[in-house]
């Protein structure tokens, strides 16, 4: 399906919200007074992590996780009411911006509904007992795909959802049969052709592990048969490992532009620096100057944005999955709102959409991230471990305006001074 998918996507900025732990009451309705402020800072697209009620069975922490599933087709009443979700949706769309629905269905809780009701759809090892491919996630029962009924009542499930909301976060994507999710994507069309689909995939340690014990797990490439938009997973060991000191800067930025040559042409990649699952940003790079250079860059490059709730402050504490964890939205530890809207502004021009697209490693860990339209050229400079350097680029000699700060930067026989702010210039080509 990846040849529906509209490269205008690239221009999304998503916001992702933890329901429970977002506000002190944590409820949807708490969420309604946030929408001006998630808005002004140039979000498009409101992703609600599950807000379905959780299984007690054998559950984590004392509130469980809201990936352990109990019904798909109701809301938890912890977080409000049936009506109290579709009129915080109706509030997002009042606002300009859409939903994103977290859809978790590798699993469910293990006193799910279908599980008593269906208990023929789980997977189960020979002695009659629930098997999961993950032996980490005790607290839930995976679904077996074989049953066809199954995929009757999954998609009878998204197609009630897609008359509300406008787009799907599909949780372990790769461990569900494609072929299922195209179907469910060309089903769901009927009643939404605009629905996006943006699917958790993950990375090739993964799929080798679990292709180790006989499992398919679905690669990036395979996914955008089905999903507009695949996580940049394929790529986070490494990025990982080069943030540590233990990958070079060039391994990195290959494996970056592999993406381009490896994937559909109109593929989208959701850049992300933190999410539910992984550490903040903050708690990776202490230093505040190295959290904005990171931010700046990450949003900086081709496809979708991902902001998790609290980023935006600089906050370093991942809230808990299974416990009552309230974002300090009281003591932010810096703010990056203003720079996250101008990065959005970029990233709504043609050339950052369509243009070819490069990124080159540069001395000091710095990059250059190019990219071209005709003659026009837009170049972004960034410091990525606090060094400043000499950067050739294909502009002329002259002052330019730096589109994050709209400093005057000049280019001086091809070469950029970099001190250490990112830098953002845009010229017609010499080259």
């Amino acid at each position: 399906m990846a040849s529906q998918t509209d490269i205008k996507l690239r221009k999304m900025q998503i916001y992702c919200i933890f329901v429970r732990n977002h506000t002190k009451k944590g409820t949807l309705k708490a969420i309604e007074p946030d929408l001006d402020r998630i808005k002004a800072l140039g979000t498009d697209c409101i992703w609600l992590m599950p807000i379905n009620p959780i299984g007690r069975k054998d559950r984590k922490g004392k509130l469980g996780s809201p990936y352990s599933i109990k019904d798909y087709r109701a809301v938890d009443p912890e977080l409000g009411t049936w009506q109290d979700f579709l009129k915080l949706v109706a509030a997002i769309h009042d606002h300009g911006m859409k939903v994103m629905l977290d859809i978790v269905y590798n699993h469910t809780s293990r006193d799910s509904v279908l599980l008593q009701v269906h208990p023929d759809w789980f997977l189960r090892d020979n002695a009659g007992n629930l098997f999961n491919k993950n032996e980490e996630w005790t607290d839930v029962a995976e679904l077996d795909y074989s049953h066809k009924a199954l995929w009757n009542y999954q998609i009878e499930t998204l197609k009630r959802y897609a008359k509300i909301v406008d787009g799907f976060r599909c949780d372990v994507a790769p461990q569900v049969p494609i072929e299922f999710w195209k179907e469910a994507r060309k089903e769901v069309a009927k009643v939404n052709p605009k629905t996006v689909w943006l699917a958790e995939s993950t990375g090739k340690d993964y799929i080798k592990i679990l292709g180790a014990k006989g499992y398919h797990v679905s690669s990036d490439a395979e996914l955008y048969s089905a999903f507009d938009m695949t996580y940049d997973y394929d790529i986070d060991p490494i990025w990982r490992g080069y943030v540590k000191g233990d990958v070079t800067l060039k391994k990195y930025i290959d494996a970056l532009n592999t993406q381009g040559v490896i994937y559909p042409s109109n593929y989208i990649k959701m850049r992300a620096l933190e999410n539910h699952d992984q550490p903040r940003a903050h708690s990776m790079f202490i230093n505040e100057n190295d959290v904005y250079n990171w931010t700046a860059f990450s949003e900086f490059q081709k496809g979708s944005t991902l902001v998790y709730a609290g980023q935006e402050f600089g906050m370093k504490h991942t809230p808990s999955l299974f416990d009552t964890d309230k974002l300090d939205w009281d003591s932010p530890k810096m703010n990056l709102s203003s720079l996250i809207l101008t990065m959005h502004e970029l990233s709504q021009s043609q050339i950052q959409v369509e243009g070819d697209y490069k990124i080159t490693p540069i001395e000091n860990d710095v990059v250059e991230v190019t990219y071209r339209l005709g003659d026009l050229i837009r170049i972004g400079i960034f410091s990525l471990k606090g060094m400043s350097a000499e950067v050739p680029v294909a502009l002329p000699s002259d002052s330019y305006t730096n589109m994050i700060n709209n400093s005057l930067v000049n280019v001086q026989n091809g070469i950029v001074t970099l001190d250490y702010d990112p830098i953002i210039i845009q010229g017609k080509t010499n080259a």
